[in-house]
């Protein structure tokens, strides 16, 4: 077992602050196991037990209030709630109906895009932002625009002229609503209605405004355009995609619908053309940022605050290198750019969308970086040159979450563990307090702050149950911010059934084993893999609602397994590297290497019924695992497999494999249609027919070249399905699928 290694800083567990979160809440008994028919309609009704759950949780600057959505424990439907710090008072704020005065809700095609690269699927009310001083409220909704004052509860709305406001931006000091009506950028004043367009190119394959879609699903950047600190400028993308190949989706259930068309670069092919510019709200002095956009065409990250400039991070087409620079206006608003810094990898540089962060005094910026081989948090000084490093590499550095400069810390999300995620406390400058462990149970931790950093929201989710903590910095405990979640029928508690082991050479890999209650030792089971492999996402965590699913299909008399390999995050830059250029062969050698061992440690393990399955990137590696070793998997599941990466987008592919003229034997190796004639085992191939990431035609093409091999395969196309899965009929059906798939193909 892995066995948490104690941060070389000689972190502390000390203080108020830490021992009051010694302390959880209290959990509640475990209620008695349920049939496993039970649980499935349950896991789908509740949507996998995570509707009623507080989501985008917001505290006010002050820390009096906090604000955040949640839905009924089996309804899709978010409400806007407030929580009073002091009192622990709950009440309803705003609700779609009350809003739209019982009218039903509108999306868009283009929101609902949005939606899925944010991988939205609740109704109601799905954002809101609050004005600087949070005294001021924006809720879009069926592209309206609803403002709320908090002190008076006043909600009116802001109409406008043209169409449906996309991408609403409150401006900081809430007087003011930037948003995008047909490719151009407009701004609303909100007491007066008085609306003034900022950009008038807008063509058909040119918008202004608009993240592109890259952005969106790869580099986490949702954002098209940015207010200045003091609500006087707007920096506004300029997106062109002419010549980028448009994908068209027609959905096979509806024939008499029309087609939805998208830009959508694949790999080698054109990518959108991305500018920005920067210009009064008033419409004048529009200026365009000219950085060297052949060098450097993607517009990775962009920040905006307050007394600091306008600072963009641009990245090369590989990804080797990015250049942090500031940009800034002179008296007579022309443009000048500054170097702050730049980051060189000769695999791949990893984005932060958090970064940088400047200090509220503008006298630096705090940054994160994997250039010593791990992610690590800096302060750099104002003109970019290293001030000191914060974390150390031992660290496990995983997020930032606040910064208090006047106190001198420095709060984030660590773990020397890749199993946990830990709420750490560093002093931001070399001769600060003692760095801190703030959390103690195992698990996975996460903070809201306060701006003045008085009262955080403390979430914790581990192997014993979950709760939502209100904490002061001083150690007090305020109170909960409810979830009305449903519990799973066997509880929270999976520390019974759940087994975290370490396998395979130097350094070793996480692996955990899930086995049904009632577990018999005399006995062998047949065993599942439940795999992702991919670097973007680990499957070994601490935290008992990652199992749920994986402890229902135990309890049909199966283990269930997931492995970590090389390839995944969490483990240092060259573990997470280890996949450039071929994103399968190292990837499923470990996990086979792994599950070998695995099975001479656990006599309870029949490694001649081995099944596996994933989705995504899990639904890709499952199809090539069965495929290239079915010594090892003698069944699986691929659920919304990527097939052929030549028909994946760019930012990503690219990323990992390069670009295909430079790198044709990697692209061939990692295909899935290279080994498709070899399939010697049962396999079954799940998709949406209107996924917008992982297209349909990658298990069109599948069946297709499996078909001409004669190889015997099943598909499960899912109609009106995206590349996420709501319905609750539909993940029901999906699961028992699935097991009726395993239980006939991993029969004795």
């Amino acid at each position: 077992m892995i066995r948490f290694r104690r941060l070389v800083w000689g972190l502390l567990i000390a203080g108020p602050l830490a021992q009051a979160l010694v302390r959880p809440a209290e959990a509640a008994p475990s209620p008695e196991p349920m049939p496993a028919g039970g649980f499935l309609e349950r896991y789908a009704a509740t949507y996998r037990f995570r509707l009623g759950r507080p989501t985008a949780i917001r505290v006010t600057p002050d820390g009096t209030a906090i604000l955040f959505l949640r839905t009924g424990p089996r309804d899709f439907e978010q409400v806007l709630y407030e929580q009073d710090v002091a009192t622990g008072v709950e009440r309803v704020l705003l609700t779609a109906g009350q809003l739209l005065d019982g009218a039903p809700q509108t999306v868009s095609d283009r929101e609902e895009a949005r939606r899925q690269r944010r991988r939205i699927v609740a109704r109601g009310i799905t954002s809101f932002q609050l004005s600087t001083d949070a005294q001021r409220l924006l809720v879009p909704l069926s592209g309206r625009l609803f403002v709320l004052d908090r002190a008076g509860g006043k909600v009116h709305e802001v109409t406008i002229d043209g169409g449906r406001a996309e991408v609403p931006q409150l401006s900081p000091d809430g007087m003011q609503i930037g948003y995008v009506v047909n490719g151009d950028l407009y701004v609303v004043e909100v007491e007066t209605g008085f609306q003034r367009r900022l950009t008038d190119d807008a063509a058909a394959m040119v918008t202004n405004g608009l993240a592109e879609f890259v952005a969106q699903e790869e580099m986490g950047r949702h954002k098209g355009f940015w207010w200045s600190p003091d609500s006087n400028f707007i920096a506004c993308q300029q997106t062109d995609t002419t010549g980028v190949e448009r994908m068209h989706i027609a959905d096979p259930l509806r024939p008499m619908t029309e087609p939805r068309s998208w830009p959508y670069p694949r790999p080698g092919r054109t990518n959108a053309l991305v500018r920005l510019r920067v210009g009064a709200v008033d419409g004048t002095s529009a200026r365009w940022i000219e950085w060297d956009r052949a060098a450097y065409p993607y517009l990775a990250t962009v920040t905006w605050t307050e007394n600091a400039p306008l600072t963009i991070l641009v990245q090369n087409r590989r990804q080797t290198e990015a250049r942090l620079i500031a940009v800034e206006l002179d008296k007579n608003n022309i443009v000048m750019l500054r170097p702050l810094l730049e980051e060189r990898d000769e695999a791949w540089t990893n984005l932060d969308q958090q970064m940088p962060h400047w200090l509220d005094d503008g006298s630096g910026f705090l940054w994160t970086t994997e250039r010593r081989g791990a992610w690590q948090i800096e302060l750099r000084n104002s003109d970019g040159s290293l001030g000191h490093v914060i974390t150390a590499l031992q660290v496990g550095f995983r997020r930032f979450v606040h910064v208090d400069r006047q106190a001198g810390l420095v709060w984030v999300q660590a773990g020397g563990d890749p199993t946990e995620t830990h709420l750490e406390q560093y002093p931001l400058r070399p001769d600060g307090p003692q760095p801190q462990r703030i959390s103690q149970e195992p698990g996975g931790h996460e903070a809201v702050f306060a701006r003045n950093g008085s009262v955080f929201v403390h979430r914790f989710a581990g192997m014993t149950g979950e709760w939502i903590r209100v904490r002061g910095t001083d150690g007090r405990d305020l109170g909960e911010l409810k979830s009305v979640a449903e519990t799973p029928p066997f509880g929270d508690d999976l520390s019974a059934t759940v087994r975290f082991v370490s396998v395979g050479r130097s350094p070793r890999m996480n692996a955990v084993l899930i086995h049904p209650r009632g577990f018999d030792e005399g006995r062998k089971y047949p065993v599942i893999v439940h795999v992702y492999g991919g670097p973007t996402g680990v499957m070994v965590t601490r935290t008992a609602r990652r199992y749920l699913l994986d402890q229902w299909i135990a309890d049909h008399g199966y283990i269930v397994v997931s492995i970590d390999g090389r390839g995944t995050p969490r483990r240092g830059r060259d573990w997470q590297r280890a996949v450039k250029h071929n994103l399968i062969d190292i990837p499923l050698q470990d996990q086979a290497d792994a599950l070998i061992q695995l099975g001479e440690m656990n006599p309870s393990l029949d490694m001649t019924r081995v099944g596996i399955y994933g989705w995504s990137f899990g639904g890709y590696f499952s199809a090539m695992a069965v495929m290239r070793r079915p010594d090892i998997f003698h069944a699986a599941v691929a659920g919304a497999p990527v097939v052929d990466w030549a028909d994946y987008d760019t930012h990503y592919t690219e990323r990992y494999l390069g670009l295909p003229a430079d790198n044709p034997a990697g692209y061939k190796a990692s295909n899935v249609l290279t080994w498709a004639p070899a399939l010697s085992r049962p396999l079954l191939i799940i998709h949406g027919t209107l996924d917008d990431n992982v297209y349909f035609m990658h298990s069109l093409k599948l069946t297709d070249a499996l078909l001409r091999a004669g190889k015997p395969h099943e598909l499960l196309p899912l109609a009106g399905t995206t590349h996420m899965v709501p319905d609750p009929e539909v993940i029901r059906g999906i699961y028992t699928r699935i097991m009726d798939f395993f239980e006939a193909s991993l029969a004795p």
